[in-house]
């Protein structure tokens, strides 16, 4: 994608906006991608306060949001058919595929998915 190496999950969208000094450098660069589905799960916060919203959305704002697509679907589904996993990772895991980006997560579980180029964060 245009200049976009990185898919990042929500997991370490999070570590971005609390600050954690490990995860810090991706907040710095220039342009990465976050799945609909990170989207969905970081505004989709019970009783998310109206500050939290505002500064879930500048940080979104400043990210290339994949939305689902046929190709991403299809990936997801044959994710969840070969192996154990929750239907968001699946499709987080399916964007960062058929995107051919690299995915950066705290998540070990991606680690399951052989073609999968996974950046581990340990935290």
């Amino acid at each position: 994608m245009n200049g976009i190496d990185y898919l990042i999950d929500t997991n370490v969208m999070v570590y971005i906006l609390q600050g954690n000094p490990c995860v810090q450098h991706f907040a710095q660069e220039d342009m990465f991608a976050v799945s609909c589905i990170t989207e969905m799960e970081l505004l989709g916060k019970f009783l998310i306060s109206e500050g939290e919203k505002r500064t879930i959305t500048r940080m979104l704002s400043q990210c290339f949001i994949i939305d689902l697509n046929y190709y991403i679907k299809q990936l997801a589904i044959n994710i969840r058919q070969n192996m154990r996993m929750k239907l968001p990772d699946a499709i987080i895991a399916a964007t960062a595929l058929q995107q051919n980006l690299t995915l950066v997560s705290a998540d070990k579980d991606f680690c399951k998915i052989a073609d999968l180029d996974l950046l581990l964060i340990t935290i």
